[in-house]
Formats: C-alpha cells, structure tokens, sequence
C-alpha cells in the first residue's frame, strides 16, 4: 500500500470515529473536524515529530488546537495513533472523562494547551515558538486556526508579533472552509482577501487543497525548510467533508447527527 493511500485511510477511520463520537455524545461538533480530518492524518502519519507512548517527550513538535471546539478530530487522530484505546473515544464529552468539548490539559496529556476561547491559540503560540528559542530547542510549533477566529483582533496580534520577533519555527495552518456558527464568514464579517492579509504583515504564505493528502503533505514539507519568518498555510477545505448531507451546511458546525443520521454517515463513510 503506497504513503498516500495509508494516509488516506487514516483519514477515514479519523472520520467514522469521529461522528461515532458525536453522536454517542449526543453533542459536540462535527463539521469542522469532518473538514480536517486529512490534514490531521498527515500530522501525524508523516509531519509530527512525537512519540504517543512518551506525550511528555520534551523533543516532540506542539500542536496548539486554537479552534478547541474541533478537538473530535484530534482525539480521534490521537486514538488511532496509539496515545490511548479507541474505545475511549466513545467517552467524549461523558461529565468524568479526559475528552472534554474543549480541550483540557487538566484531564488529558499529549495536549500543548487548553482551548475554548477562540482567537487565543495564535498568540500561545507565538509564546511557545519564543520560549523553544530561548532554551535553543529545535521542535516545530504547528498551529491549527480557524478562519472564523480571523474576526478577532488578537489573531492579528499574534500575527504581527510573530513576524516582528521572526518567529520562523511557527508553522500555523488554517481551516478555511467559509463557514462559522452563523453561517458564512463573508456574510457574518469578511475576512478576504485573507491571505494577502497575511503576507502584508509579512508572513510567508501558500495556500494548498486540504483534501489532497499529497499536496498537504508538500506544503508542510516546504514550511518547515522557511528561515526569517513564521509561516501558514490556507486549507480550502469543506466543513463535513466525507458525509454528503452534512457538506457546505453550517447547520453542522455544532450539530451532533442522530442515530439514522449516523448509520447514513457510516455507510458513506465505511464504503469510501
């Protein structure tokens, strides 16, 4: 079986675990992690430099969840991956389990910070990739951000702060599937153009099809040889992605499905 295709399959099985964790949960988001499952599959089939038996290890790169409220795709992506039994995925969002909706350092290692606040992770971040260099540590800092987040001034913030202290061992990436709780980003506050954005402030920016596992895998690859400044990459990607019915829909960013709307999704899924 070729790279791709392994990594491919790790997305799927990152994507029926996931609306198995939702619905079991009878809450929680489905949309968004749905949308990252491929990119989440590729971080930790290929760009992670971590050890799921050692999540303290001080080597490992840090991934800052800004956008907490995905974290399904997460905990799947670290289920699958050994950090502790699939099983207890279907514990998600249970009131005494580790997986909480939002990410807690509290309940669970293997998580760099705890989340729920959107806007924040960028500027945790900018923090993280500081103290690395001060104690000359040579992990990645690898950021995923919403694009919804985009509204809040303290992105920018972050972003200003991360190219004035040329932070060139922050890799952030962003979800940008138009998409947020009220519906779409340009209708609720435009963000475009949003990469250009970005690059006047001078971040070194690609954007890249976050349902290519080939080419997600390049532009991480290509971040993280970029010297003299932090750098991100914009995903195009489609909230629900895998389950027809949830697909371009916002109802989905929050809404967990039933059980017939569960067996439908597994169905896709299971014979994709």
């Amino acid at each position: 079986m070729s790279e791709i295709k392994e990594i491919e399959n790790f997305a799927n099985d990152i994507r029926i675990n996931i609306i198995k964790m939702v619905t079991a949960a009878k809450s929680g988001h489905p949309g968004g992690p749905l949308g990252l499952a491929d990119i989440f599959a590729v971080l930790y089939k290929k760009i992670l430099n971590h050890k799921p038996k050692d999540p303290n290890w001080e080597g490992r790169d840090r991934l800052v969840l800004s956008n907490g409220h995905t974290c399904a795709v997460r905990y799947a992506s670290m289920a699958l991956s050994g950090y502790f039994p699939v099983g207890d995925l279907l514990t998600f969002r249970d009131i005494n389990s580790r997986l909480q909706g939002h990410p807690s350092t509290r309940y669970m290692e293997g998580l760099e910070t705890s989340s729920g606040s959107l806007g924040q992770g960028l500027s945790l971040s900018v923090g993280l990739a500081l103290g690395a260099r001060l104690k000359n540590e040579n992990h990645k800092i690898y950021t995923c951000i919403s694009d919804g987040e985009c509204g809040e001034g303290m992105t920018w913030e972050a972003a200003q702060s991360a190219v004035h202290f040329k932070t060139d061992n922050l890799i952030a990436f962003m979800d940008r599937n138009f998409i947020q709780i009220d519906g779409n980003t340009e209708e609720v506050m435009r963000l475009e153009p949003l990469p250009d954005k970005f690059r006047a402030f001078g971040w070194n920016v690609i954007e890249a099809d976050g349902h290519n596992v080939a080419e997600i895998i390049s532009s991480f690859e290509k971040m993280q040889n970029h010297k003299g400044s932090p750098s991100l990459i914009v995903f195009r990607t489609t909230i629900g992605k895998g389950v027809s019915y949830m697909e371009n829909q916002a109802k989905w960013h929050g809404t967990p499905p039933s059980k017939e709307q569960e067996e439908v999704a597994l169905k896709e899924l299971v014979h994709s």
